[in-house]
């Protein structure tokens, strides 16, 4: 920051060459104003002003128009031609295709951590961009065995909410798995956190079997028989500072308590069961759960919701940040789920994973459902022509 001789903050210059700096990227913003005051696109548009500042040579934008509208989107992208045109390098990330072809100037696509290719914009097409992502066949995907179907569980009709989706419905069969498949910014996870409870909605109807329901928090969720395994466990999902006993029975407390009591017995019986059970490995019951590897709290998340008596299950992302043996693991807890009758909702953006462990999917983009698939009609190019916008081919 600029000091005057006394050491004090010079906020005359400090306003001056912000003003500078906003007029030369033709950005209308008020030096003064809060930036938590600001819209999400503002606030990117001041992080963007703040590196041309700072004489960066070269600026990396990682999904930045996951979180703002299609206006707000031009906004960005004006602002990165003016950082091409003063010289700059962009790198710029993102799973939405038309994007690359409305920025960039060459395209790598990446697959599994690995370079497939690099090629002019020009001299390619999105067909060609979504054969390049697909790869590898479907040999490595494992897939649940198909188990019986029964009666509607759950219906869904016209859930929105503004600015992030709208017009969502679905229905969900005891013993089925219905897959959401999208990319970031799409919604789906928003989706799937309000049926819940865990994010309010604006208007629809939710019916739980065939009865209309009114959820509105968590515990509205739970009183329902629905539980909600979220993609950040560690802030969402449990309770790190507690034991393993404590947090696998956060969600039945109600069941083995009378007159504000605790059933001890009942309370560690319930943690016997299921660390045996899931296979949990921890050095004992009063463990912390901070302590335990990424795939084992995340087996203490199932625990919880299995402990719980849930009918309904939602996973968002479920096996983010676990190691391969872990994975196959909650696999294989989800086809047990489905083979008890029970139903699950998967929300996943590896598209293995929803091709593999559902019998239907929905795609989302935008916010907006683009149509929903059976297994029999999977197809790996339809999935992601689907969720980057584009309608599939017949």
């Amino acid at each position: 920051m600029p000091l005057k001789k006394n050491g004090l903050i010079d906020w005359r210059m400090v306003n001056r060459v912000c003003s500078e700096v906003l007029e030369e990227l033709d950005l209308n913003i008020d030096p003064k104003i809060q930036v938590r005051k600001l819209s999400t696109a503002e606030q990117a548009m001041i992080l963007i002003a703040k590196i041309v500042h700072q004489e960066s040579r070269m600026v990396i934008f990682d999904e930045p128009t996951a979180l703002v509208t299609k206006e707000e989107t031009a906004l960005i992208f004006k602002l990165i031609r003016k950082l091409k045109e003063k010289g700059l390098g962009i790198l710029y990330i993102s799973h939405r295709l038309e994007e690359i072809f409305d920025i960039c100037d060459l395209v790598t696509v990446l697959k599994d951590g690995k370079k497939v290719k690099t090629l002019p914009v020009a001299e390619t097409d999105q067909d060609s961009i979504i054969s390049l992502m697909i790869g590898k066949s479907l040999e490595d995907v494992h897939f649940i065995k198909p188990g019986d179907i029964g009666e509607t569980v759950l219906e869904v009709k016209n859930l929105s909410k503004q600015n992030v989706f709208k017009n969502v419905c679905l229905d969900l069969h005891k013993g089925e798995a219905l897959g959401f498949y999208g990319l970031v910014g799409s919604g789906m996870a928003s989706v799937a956190k309000s049926i819940f409870g865990g994010e309010p909605y604006d208007s629809g109807e939710i019916f739980i079997n065939g009865k209309t329901v009114n959820i509105r928090n968590p515990l509205d969720g739970i009183k329902n028989k629905i539980s909600f395994l979220p993609e950040d466990r560690k802030t969402e999902g449990l309770a790190l500072m507690l034991d393993v006993v404590t947090n696998i029975n956060l969600a039945s407390y109600a069941d083995i308590s009378r007159a504000g009591f605790i059933n001890l017995l009942k309370e560690k019986e319930n943690a016997v069961n299921y660390v045996d059970l899931l296979n949990i490995k921890t050095p004992s019951l009063k463990q912390k759960v901070r302590n335990l590897s990424g795939g084992n709290q995340q087996k203490v998340v199932f625990g919880k919701w299995l402990c719980g008596k849930s009918q309904i299950f939602i996973f968002v992302e479920p096996t983010v940040g676990v190691d391969i043996g872990a994975k196959f693991e909650i696999y294989k807890l989800i086809e047990d789920i489905l083979e008890e009758g029970k139903s699950v909702i998967l929300v996943s953006s590896y598209l293995p994973e929803v091709i593999g462990l559902t019998d239907k999917a929905m795609v989302f983009y935008e916010g907006e459902s683009m149509g929903c698939m059976r297994k029999d009609e999977y197809d790996e190019e339809k999935f992601l022509n689907l969720a980057s916008g584009v309608k599939a081919k017949n």
